[in-house]
């Protein structure tokens, strides 16, 4: 029953890839025929997500708190679209609540709980799987609490974190990688903290951009020259307009067919094209062309269109960039 339990659910698998990435960091081999699986599907069946969590644990074997390391290091970017949506709130509040609906997404064992207990909240993480579970937890709430601090500018302030199992090193290492104090033992996994924190505005649109960009340039980056990626990158640039079912009959395949190629290269066609129009955006108003002439050319209905997504982009209007670039 475990077993057929435990086939039933499934991980995005661009979270899977930082695992097989931290793997390959720590010296650990992931056999060909499981890489092979990753690059044709867009989830991961837990079978394999358990089998890569055996391996980055024997690649770590001196290392008790590496998972809770390999958490601290995820970004919004391993999250899937849950990390761009958690991106795009106003608040710490709002992307908890984001966080709490949508986390099935990123994994669809293990469920995540607002608790509200007078002038605290407890964000409480209930795994379903029982493999690895401790060192899972542990990278799982390790996230948290480093996107909340990212994403707050460093604001933001664990009270504590609690844990359901025994503490796995010295209590203090725990402490010096969270931030908080840290207690086992306890009755819920949970990422405590004072209530008044969910009020914390999250990144500003020049800091998100920062982030955006460097993730776009790494995307960009590792397109391979003959890879399906690449081909849709060629057919954007030279029809910007085009949407991806047309992109998609360009390349002989349906839409879908096309998202799943695309998501074997951990991209996806919304944020490639998104970063390819934000480039081109930017070097036809460096070469002088009109604001008006690059929206309509980029495929934006109208000029109000393309300034939201340029400001979205950049932190400003067309017309602010266009300016400082004709000094």
């Amino acid at each position: 029953m475990e077993s057929m339990l435990r086939e039933g659910f499934s991980v995005t698998a661009r979270f899977s890839h930082a695992l097989v990435e931290a793997i390959t960091r720590q010296g650990g081999q992931v056999p060909a025929a499981m890489r092979q699986a990753f690059e044709t599907q867009d989830r991961v069946d837990m079978a394999r997500r358990e089998a890569l969590w055996s391996l980055f644990i024997a690649a770590c074997p001196d290392d008790p708190l590496a998972a809770l390391r390999l958490g601290t290091d995820l970004q919004a970017g391993h999250l899937d679209i849950v990390g761009m949506l958690l991106l795009s709130c106003d608040t710490l509040g709002d992307g908890l609540e984001v966080l709490t609906e949508c986390a099935p997404i990123i994994g669809d064992n293990a469920d995540f709980e607002l608790v509200v207990l007078g002038a605290q909240v407890q964000l409480r993480y209930a795994p379903g799987y029982v493999l690895c579970q401790q060192q899972r937890v542990e990278a799982a709430l390790g996230c948290v609490v480093s996107l909340a601090r990212w994403m707050t500018n460093g604001r933001f302030r664990a009270s504590e974190v609690l844990l359901a199992h025994a503490a796995r090193a010295d209590a203090t290492a725990y402490e010096a990688l969270l931030g908080c104090p840290v207690r086992f033992n306890q009755p819920v996994n949970a990422v405590c903290m004072d209530a008044s924190e969910r009020s914390h505005a999250l990144l500003q649109a020049g800091s998100l951009h920062q982030h955006l960009r460097a993730l776009a340039d790494g995307m960009l980056a590792s397109l391979a020259h003959d890879g399906v990626s690449a081909r849709v990158q060629k057919l954007i640039r030279a029809h910007p307009r085009w949407g991806k079912e047309r992109i998609a009959e360009q390349l002989g395949m349906s839409g879908r067919h096309l998202n799943r190629k695309l998501a074997a290269e951990a991209i996806s066609f919304k944020g490639l094209r998104e970063a390819l129009l934000h480039d081109m955006a930017l070097q036809a108003l460096r070469s002088g062309q009109a604001i008006a002439a690059v929206g309509e050319a980029l495929g934006f209905s109208d000029d109000n269109a393309f300034a939201r997504a340029f400001r979205r982009w950049t932190g400003e209007s067309p017309a602010q960039y266009a300016k400082i670039w004709k000094k």
